[in-house]
């Protein structure tokens, strides 16, 4: 006669007793659903701190800028009121003028030779997919 008893392991399961293949897969599909979920909302939460920040400091720089811009034309007229006291006072800003037009115009043309640099398509990339076509058309070479 043989023995058909099996010893539980005291949550209502016998040793011999595993969970299914369905059971396991339900609850690797649990878990994982709850693992990428408070992974997202991990992300979520550290997004908006480092948004805040860059929102913050956006509103520094723009500041700095306005401040900066405020400071070149007071330093003009003083630039300007400075050289009145040698020489008329129209041709003491008209220079300080022109020096402003001579550094827009510098700048301008840095950036115009800037901008012709630029590539119109990433030479790289295009020489890339070229290669990716030539090789998907013949596949063998």
């Amino acid at each position: 006669m043989v023995d058909l008893r099996f010893e539980t392991n005291g949550q209502g399961r016998s040793e011999a007793e595993e969970p299914s293949l369905g059971e396991l897969l339900s609850k690797l599909s649990t878990d994982f659903s709850a693992f990428v979920t408070t992974q997202v909302e991990l992300a979520k939460t550290e997004i908006k701190l480092e948004a805040t920040k860059a929102a913050k400091s956006a509103g520094m720089f723009g500041a700095a800028g306005l401040t900066a811009y405020l400071a070149v034309i007071l330093l003009s007229f003083a630039v300007a009121s400075g050289l009145a006291a040698l020489m008329p006072t129209g041709w003491a800003y008209a220079i300080v003028g022109l020096l402003w037009v001579a550094a827009s115009a510098g700048l301008a043309l840095l950036g115009h030779s800037q901008m012709r640099t630029i590539e119109p398509a990433p030479p790289k990339t295009v020489q890339t997919i070229k290669e990716d076509v030539e090789w998907a058309r013949h596949p063998t070479n």
